[in-house]
């Protein structure tokens, strides 16, 4: 499944090349609260037919009563790209339905051969970070390779936003744990690869949108060449196909590499990497084992709730207090009988339409 901003991105040429007049709306800018955060996208055709979000509903319907009232000349007049600031007052914080009186600004450009989107696309196919300038006046767009995050720069010239590639999951082993945990990643937006080169598991392992890999889990981990909006989780419980994956995954710039197991055995894991393979302590230091957030998992689906409840919040860049981790929660269980879990307290919004 793709991600929302390829979502966008694809729909709004296939709006273009079939004729129909198109805008691409970007949150420039928020004060306060917001229900999008800067960098997100939507476009819309000349017959309303919307594809992403700018807020929860209410700003979209505005814009789309504009467009089939008077067209797309009535947000983006004379062709070139116009702004657009909703929930100035109370009132039309409530109107739009923005939380706290928060308040967004949008860029509305018409979509164009200038707006370079089909390049932009490959792009993040072919996992390359890109900033995208665009020049309010004219609507040209410069393209060039960028940071991988970021918030969007908007001034009275023009704007800068940054789009990275696509969220990655590779998860080593093929089974009902990695049949939920893909599941999961493709709903959220993730590229998903399995892999698995025993035959006899990869036989009646089969899901649409996930790529099936027989190679060995290290060949995979050094052909990929993990980058950091990659995530690598290994369940086969297998040192053979683990242990290898593992101490290229975490020798790369992935930014989440996890395993399953019981806390003795990701110690025994941890130690050999220490040992037989050498593995910096930093580098150990940054493997999630038992992979996961503590809420008491016991079953297949269970446990992969708890994996990728604990990839996305690292995705996103959570700072302390930090969800409890498997091994602290079952340490905290063993000791009173029952987890104290650490409430989840998520930072100020700073994502950008390629961020973590």
């Amino acid at each position: 499944m793709e991600d929302l901003d390829t979502q966008v991105l694809r729909t709004a040429l296939s709006w273009q090349a079939a004729g129909l007049p198109v805008v691409l709306i970007t949150v420039a800018r928020t004060w306060g609260s917001s229900p999008r955060p800067p960098g997100s996208l939507m476009a819309i055709n000349c017959r309303g037919e919307t594809v992403g979000s700018v807020s929860g509903g209410c700003i979209e319907d505005d814009l789309i009563q504009r467009i089939q009232t008077g067209g797309i000349e009535a947000v983006c007049a004379s062709e070139r790209p116009g702004l657009l600031r909703y929930g100035i007052s109370a009132d039309e914080a409530h109107r739009f339905g923005l939380p706290c009186g928060g308040t967004i600004e949008l860029v509305l450009e018409p979509v164009s051969a200038r707006s370079r989107l089909a390049e932009l696309l490959l792009a993040c196919q072919q996992r390359r970070s890109t900033e995208r300038v665009l020049d309010l006046q004219t609507g040209a767009v410069e393209l060039r390779p960028g940071r991988r995050d970021g918030l969007p720069q908007l001034d009275a010239h023009q704007l800068s936003s940054c789009l990275g590639p696509q969220a990655r999951l590779v998860v080593i082993g093929a089974g009902d744990l990695s049949r939920f945990l893909c599941q999961m990643a493709l709903g959220l937006g993730f590229e998903v690869i399995v892999c698995d080169p025993r035959e006899e598991q990869r036989a009646s392992w089969q899901l649409d949108g996930v790529q099936l890999s027989r190679e060995m889990p290290d060949d995979l981990i050094l052909r990929l060449r993990p980058d950091a909006r990659t995530a690598v989780v290994a369940v086969t419980h297998d040192p053979k196909l683990d242990d290898l994956a593992l101490l290229e995954a975490l020798q790369s710039e992935a930014f989440y590499v996890g395993a399953i197991g019981s806390r003795r055995n990701s110690e025994l894991r941890r130690e050999r990497l220490r040992t037989h393979f050498d593995l910096p302590e930093a580098a150990l230091q940054a493997l999630h084992g038992p992979a996961g957030l503590y809420i008491g998992s016991k079953t297949p689906a269970e446990i992969a709730l708890s994996i990728m409840a604990e990839v996305v919040a690292v995705k996103n860049g959570l700072q302390q207090p930090a969800p409890t981790p498997v091994q602290a929660g079952k340490s905290q269980q063993d000791s009173t009988g029952a987890p104290t879990v650490t409430p989840v307290t998520q930072t100020a919004t700073t994502a950008s339409s390629c961020a973590f």
